[in-house]
């Protein structure tokens, strides 16, 4: 009390006349009086105090003592709260009243007071304290009067500042309305934008609410800030410049405890407002180019967010900092690339503009070496897509489809995900209108092109995709049908064939699993398990599997239910969800064998196709026939979707013929029969054979009508619908051989040369019956081939062909002979295909006949009557049954080399369409194993074809070929007894010999033909070479090390043949020595030669043979060599024996002089005494007698 009353005097004495006046009213304020009481007087003095204005002089005068007084440490330092508030807010409004000069004028009272007004602020901070009011009074009193400015002058003007700011960024929070933060906006405004300078201390109190962590603790602290630097972004802009060229460009972080956020003040400035950072950015620029990767990384993650952020024009206002980001795509840390590439789809998303510049360089980066690079390519690009098509280029979306096939799985899926959601929301559920399903309409062909891959995790995921987005299964039955309806009618022939394919995958693992259920045999267990995921674990997975089922017997139940025929989509969803309910565990959230059930549920259940889903499928199909389907609007001509829908079910007739069994269906099918359109009536004749087992007991109303129409077709109608009607017949009906008969007699009766237009349907017929009731009508068939179709048809040309220089024509211009001949070979066929191996003479004047066909070039007369288009149809025709014959054992074991050769010439024939029409009879037959090995040899005469197009084909044809019987031999390891009829590497042996019997092989040393022989064995090894499974390499080369150990079956005694054949070994050789680095391994096998091509090996003067290859063999060395017996000859005789033989072969050549030194010089009787063996001797003897030469 002492102590105050001293402070209270010293402060009365500072005035001039030491007498203090006090507001009517308000007695004297001291430390005498209560807390209670000084506060009264206070608050009486404060009304006083907001009274006054600046005009009122007297008042100024007369209270000028009191507004020192209030000043004294007395009240700055009193203890009561309330008290410091009064006095806080009479200072306040004392600077208001004084202004522009402020009654104290002690520097260090000045410090005082705005150092205890800061304080009392703090009471801000609770929004719902009584005294609230009075608060803000102050603050916006010194806020609207700019009181701080007076601090200006001051030495510790930045401590003031920093405190006030720091104290107003601690105390706002959610319950200051607007006028709190406007007030306090204003107030640190006023202070950057008069002081002459901002502190770096000042600036990181601004600058710290920006940082993350503390925007994160108070956002409305951040709202403050960023309020502040938008109204002083001009004056505070040089000091933040300042701040960063410190710590980017000179590298002094010790200038801020911010210098560790630098990259995430940037970003909030910038957001905050661009000219905060107009000098700054150009920094960025030379940070981009840092040599620290974790430098460069900062920068890149930082302007990534400049960039992409939705109303940024950055890239716009700064083109060289674009620029230079836009290299660090190409970055050689891979994190920086994938930061880049993660950017992008922001980018994309918020600045469709830059498209153009980002897609070139994605287009680098989705070929990066870096899986997980390729894959935020792609999930960047879709991610723009699926918020709007609009914002990604055909470009863009290109990129996309290419990482389709990538070598990773994880980029695959990928990149087939995106695209299926693509398709999905934009062509299915049209989001995007017709514009944008037409821009994507490529996807639905794309996805579909997949299955054709190798991977089985490739063609799982294209069925998920099907059943999820292409044809969502969940959709209701009709909807579901006419949404498959118009996909299949719009899909391109690949993609159907693919479609095609993956329904009779799905159907044969159906089959397999019945077995399963049955409980066969083992080897079914092995098929399942390849059509699973990683057929290794697979295998042991299948096996748990059927344990399961012989001991759940619901379980069984459920799984025969889903693969029954007559299963429901319904049912197959119940019997899905309640098979994987039951093996599922809560307590095992990964379970590797239910992921295994599922997968192999998901390819089994008919989620797609039922016997309502069919009708529903008839249905449309009906109203595109009557007209009064949605075609137009679906983009789809009429005529087109009705094709494509007898198609789709043809193709569903296959894989779910009971599905068909319904009277509607099939009276929608009798209907089609009966339309004018011939593919239409095709289709519904192929359903029927396919579905119509049991109609003669279900449905006899159908049979009583469908059977007249078949009859008629086979007699009177097109060609195609003849054979389908027959076929009809021997498949649905009990009694054929009554319906055969009724339809043989008059038609074998009826034929008639005279009426070639008329013959071509009975031949089709006739061939068919010939092929499935060849012991009915046995004795008429033999007649009629022997007589009407060799003699009378074949071998007689009677209407001359049109003169052309044409090789074909389209089949509309064929002539009606040659349409009757090409029906009267494959009648000739189909009948020994019936026969098959009882009669084998037969079989052979067939093939000599087909043979003399080829050699004649198609006019077998050779009258010159026929036209060359007629030509080439019958050599095709020729070929194809020749092919035809070689499927059948009985027929290939009488098939001779020369026919063989002259059959394989036709793949190079003259004509376009020959060539075409040829490889792929050929390939499908190798596809259906059905063709022996030795016709995948064929293809490697396609290495000549003019045709870069044929070539390709060919290509393909082989590898797929290769890749067939690779797998079927690992899906069947029990057939090692057929390994040399199915191993793609036997085939080199038979392409070998197929080219030394090449006609254009002519000089066996000509260097042009060589190199058409290397490229032609270049063409199949390539394939078989690309893999160096069990080291397939040396079994290679150990093989074709045989075949120069043998001589041509072919010719045995053919000197030049032979010859040849160890030429094309050379060269052979040297491909598999130049390709490959693991060829001199031992062979795993030792490979065997087909016996009726190459003789048994003669390993006598094979060495010799090597060794003489090249003309300038030096005779020392050679006779170093063979100085040197290997162990497999008996001492001394080796030696003897290749001399001989090279001293035969060389004088039999040249008589090359340097040899017969060699013999004159090397072989002493002296030298040789104890190693001449009788028979060896008299051989070199006879040698020299023969050709003059004498020691």
């Amino acid at each position: 009390g002492v102590w105050l009353s001293l402070c209270l005097c010293l402060s009365l004495c500072g005035t001039a006349d030491g007498k203090i006046t006090y507001p009517p009213g308000v007695k004297e304020i001291s430390s005498n009086i209560s807390k209670e009481e000084m506060v009264r007087r206070l608050k009486m003095v404060v009304k006083t105090f907001m009274d006054m204005d600046q005009d009122s002089e007297e008042e100024k005068e007369l209270y000028l003592n009191l507004a020192l007084h209030l000043a004294s440490d007395f009240f700055l330092k009193h203890p009561d709260k309330d008290v410091r508030l009064l006095v806080a807010c009479c200072l306040a409004d004392i600077f208001r009243i004084y202004a522009p000069e402020a009654p104290y004028t002690s520097p260090d009272k000045l410090k005082d007071i705005f150092m205890f007004i800061t304080r009392q602020l703090k009471g801000l901070e609770d929004t719902k304290s009584a005294q609230f009011n009075r608060y803000f009074y102050l603050l916006e009193n010194i806020a609207w009067v700019k009181s701080y400015n007076i601090c200006f002058e001051l030495e510790d003007s930045n401590e003031i500042f920093t405190q006030l700011y720091r104290t107003l960024f601690q105390v706002i929070n959610n319950g200051h309305n607007q006028k709190v933060h406007m007030h306090m906006v204003d107030l640190m405004s006023s202070i950057v934008c008069e002081g002459d300078s901002v502190s770096q201390e000042l600036l990181d109190t601004v600058l710290v609410n920006l940082v993350p962590a503390h925007k994160n603790l108070n956002k409305q602290a951040y709202d403050l800030a960023k309020a502040l630097l938008k109204r002083t972004a001009q004056a505070i802009e040089p000091y933040i410049t300042n701040f960063f060229n410190l710590v980017l460009m000179l590298g002094k972080t010790s200038v801020s405890d911010l210098s560790e956020h630098v990259f995430d003040l940037i970003l909030e400035l910038y957001n905050i407002d661009s000219h905060l950072l107009l000098s700054v950015l150009p920094q960025l620029e030379f940070k981009l180019k840092s040599n620290d990767n974790d430098e460069r990384l900062q920068v890149v993650k930082l302007l990534a967010k400049m960039f992409g952020a939705k109303d940024s024009e950055l890239a716009a206002q700064n083109k060289p900092l674009w620029q230079c980001y836009l290299g660090r795509f190409n970055d050689i840390h891979v994190p920086i690339r994938l930061e880049c590439v993660k950017f992008a789809s922001h980018c994309l998303m918020n600045h469709p503009d830059l498209a153009k510049d980002l897609t070139e360089f994605l287009k680098v980066r989705s070929h990066d070496p870096e899986e997980a690079i390729r894959h935020d390519v792609i999930v960047s690009i879709v991610t723009a897509a699926k918020k709007d098509l609009t914002l990604v280029n055909d470009a863009l979306l290109n990129f996309v489809k290419e990482r389709t096939l990538d070598k990773r799985w994880r980029v695959r899926k990928e990149a087939m995900m995106g695209l299926a959601q693509i398709y999905k929301k934009y062509s299915l559920q049209g989001e995007g209108g017709k514009e944008a399903a037409n821009q994507i309409s490529w996807i639905k062909d794309k996805l579909l092109h997949i299955y054709y891959q190798n991977s089985i995790d490739d063609r799982l995921l294209v069925e998920r995709i099907f059943a999820q987005y292409m044809v969502p299964h969940n959709l209701e039955t009709t909807e579901r049908m006419k949404c498959l309806y118009y996909l299949y009618a719009t899909l391109d022939t690949n993609a159907v064939k693919a479609l095609n394919e993956m329904w009779k995958c799905q159907n044969m693992l159906r089959h397999h699993v019945k077995d399963l259920l049955d409980l066969v045999k083992q080897p079914k267990v092995l098929l399942i398990n390849w059509n699973l995921p990683d057929p290794g674990k697979a295998q042991d997975f299948v096996k748990k599997l059927a344990q399961v089922l012989d001991d759940d017997e619901r379980i069984r139940n459920q799984l025969e239910t889903l693969v029954s025929p007559a299963c429901s989509c319904k049912q197959a969803q119940v019997c899905v969800r309640d098979i994987t309910k039951k093996l599922g565990s809560p307590k095992q959230p990964s379970n590797p064998f239910l992921e295994m059930v599922k997968f192999l549920l998901e390819r089994i259940a008919p989620v797609h196709i039922d016997t309502e889903s069919i009708s529903a499928l008839v249905k449309q199909v009906n109203k595109s026939i009557d007209g009064t389907a949605e075609d137009d609007e679906e983009g789809v001509p009429t005529e087109q979707a009705i094709r494509a829908g007898l198609e789709l079910l043809k193709v569903l007739s296959f894989t779910h013929p009971v599905s068909f069994h319904s009277a509607e269906t099939f009276e929608s099918l009798l209907g089609c029969l009966k339309m004018d359109d011939e593919k239409v009536a095709e289709a519904a004749l192929q359903i029927f054979k396919n579905t119509g087992s049991k109609m003669e007991e279900s449905f006899p109303h159908i049979k009583s009508v469908l059977l007249p129409v078949l009859q008629t077709k086979a007699k009177r109608g097109p060609p195609r619908q003849a054979k389908y009607a027959i076929h009809c017949i021997h498949a649905m009906f009990t009694h054929r051989d009554t319906h055969f008969a009724q339809i043989f007699e008059p038609l074998h009766k009826g034929l008639d040369l005279e009426d070639l237009d008329q013959l071509i349907t009975p031949l089709t017929t006739l061939g068919h019956l010939a092929l499935l009731a060849p012991e009915q009508f046995a004795a008429p068939l033999k007649s009629l081939v022997a007589n009407f179709i060799v003699k009378d048809l074949l071998m007689s040309d009677r209407i001359p062909g049109k003169k052309t220089t044409k090789l074909w024509v389209p089949d509309d211009e064929v002539s009606s002979e040659t349409l009757a001949k090409i029906q009267g070979i494959k009648l000739m066929v189909r009948w020994l295909l019936g026969v098959k191996n009882t009669l084998s003479k037969s079989g052979n004047s067939t093939l000599r006949m087909l043979t003399a066909i080829l050699h004649s070039d198609g006019d077998l007369t050779e009258q010159g009557k026929m036209g060359k288009p007629d030509m080439s149809r019958l050599r095709l025709a020729a070929a194809c049954a020749l092919l035809k014959l070689a499927q059948e054992p009985c027929y290939h074991e009488i098939i001779t080399l020369e026919q063989y050769q002259l059959c394989a010439l036709v793949i190079n024939d003259e004509c376009y369409q020959v060539r075409q029409g040829f490889a792929q009879k050929l390939h499908k037959g190798l596809c259906r194993l059905r063709l022996p090995l030795e016709y995948l040899a064929v293809f490697a005469l396609c290495a000549k074809d003019p045709v870069k197009e044929r070539r390709a084909h060919a290509r393909q044809c082989l590898v797929k070929n290769i890749t067939i019987r690779r797998e079927y031999l690992k899906q069947h390891a029990a057939v090692s007894e057929k390994l040399f009829s199915l191993l793609p590497e036997y085939v080199v042996p038979y392409a070998i010999h197929l080219l030394v019997h090449d006609p254009d092989y002519i000089k066996v040393q000509d260097i042009e033909q060589l190199k058409d022989i290397k490229e032609s064995l270049w063409f199949i090894l390539e394939i078989i070479m690309s893999k160096n499974e069990n080291n397939s390499h040396a079994f290679i080369r150990k093989m074709v090390e045989n075949i120069k150990q043998t001589k041509d079956a072919q010719a045995p005694t053919d000197a030049k043949i032979n010859e040849k054949l160890y030429t094309v070994c050379d060269v052979a050789m040297n491909i598999i020595i130049s390709k490959s680095t693991t060829y001199s391994l031992e062979s795993p096998k030792d490979p065997v030669l087909p016996t009726r091509y190459f003789t048994k090996p003669d390993k006598v003067g094979v060495l010799v043979r090597g060794l003489l290859r090249s003309p300038n063999s030096d005779p020392n060395w050679i006779l170093e060599i063979i100085t040197r017996p290997p162990i497999s000859f008996k001492k001394n005789q080796y030696p003897i024996r290749i001399l001989s033989e090279i001293l035969y072969v060389r004088v039999e050549r040249e008589s090359d002089p340097n040899w017969v030194c060699l013999y004159r010089t090397q072989m002493d009787p002296k030298y040789y005494k104890s190693s001449l063996i009788e028979g060896q001797a008299s051989k070199i003897v006879w040698t020299l007698v023969h050709f003059g030469l004498f020691l």
